[in-house]
């Protein structure tokens, strides 16, 4: 049993084939995938996903590199957060990556769902790229960790540093590792994921992007997770049974709302 913790199957080249994905899913063993938003203009999409499908659950939120697009209120956050399939806040954070020039709009949105977090109850899902940094002080400054009256979540696609790891999972995140984890370069990252506890680790696609091998280059589907799920279970010297029952248990732990 595997879950893909982050995808986006509402996106058009994988909801026009969305029967084989749900078969592709159910024959590789991955039981339940959480479709994850990045605009409020195609919410209604990912949330009729989950509504449609048991073993589908939904996030709101909009993504940091989204920026001419409507910018969200922590209260509406919590009033689209209120429906049961709803499971988590995000994908939020920031990404100096690929914007550039003033972003403190960016830091904002970021404060606005941490903030919804907080109220609703419901974890967050965290982007962040070439800005670590600022995404941990943000998350402190407002409360997200768990012994700050926050609920915390996950650092979702996660590329950055072991240190980065500690300083989330000190404030009661978990930690996502993606397809990049079985790329032949990515050594600096698998040494991370070797050093972290796997109970504090999830596993996911990020799909239709970042297929992991031996499907590198191709478009990704949530049925691939396994091959991230294999491949973390021979990193660290474990079975791969292991690996599917704590990555799951862990999503479970952290989105209880799925529960």
């Amino acid at each position: 049993m595997y879950i893909d913790s982050h995808c986006h199957i509402n996106f058009p080249e994988l909801a026009e084939k969305m029967p084989e994905l749900l078969e592709n899913m159910e024959r590789n063993g991955v039981t339940h995938a959480l479709c994850v938003s990045v605009d409020l203009a195609d919410f209604p999409q990912v949330l009729a996903l989950a509504e449609n499908h048991a073993h589908i659950f939904a996030s709101v939120g909009v993504h940091p590199d989204y920026e001419d697009t409507e910018e969200p209120s922590a209260e509406q956050l919590v009033n689209l957060a209120q429906h049961p399939k709803i499971i988590a806040i995000g994908e939020t954070g920031l990404d100096y990556f690929r914007l550039k020039g003033d972003l403190e709009w960016q830091r904002e949105r970021f404060r606005q769902h941490i903030r919804a977090s907080r109220l609703c109850r419901k974890p967050l899902i965290i982007h962040t790229r070439a800005a670590a940094e600022d995404t941990i002080k943000i998350l402190q400054d407002e409360g997200a960790g768990v012994n700050d009256g926050g609920v915390a979540g996950v650092m979702h696609c996660f590329t950055e540093s072991l240190e980065v790891a500690l300083a989330a999972v000190d404030l009661g995140f978990y930690i996502s590792f993606s397809g990049i984890l079985t790329f032949k370069s990515a050594k600096d990252l698998q040494a991370v994921a070797k050093a972290l506890p796997l109970d504090r680790i999830l596993i996911e696609t990020d799909s239709p992007y970042l297929a992991p091998m031996p499907h590198r280059g191709k478009m990704n589907e949530p049925a691939l997770v396994k091959h991230v799920g294999e491949f973390l279970a021979d990193l660290k010297g474990v079975s791969v049974t292991e690996v599917q029952t704590t990555t799951s248990k862990n999503f479970f732990d952290l989105f209880k709302f799925a529960a």
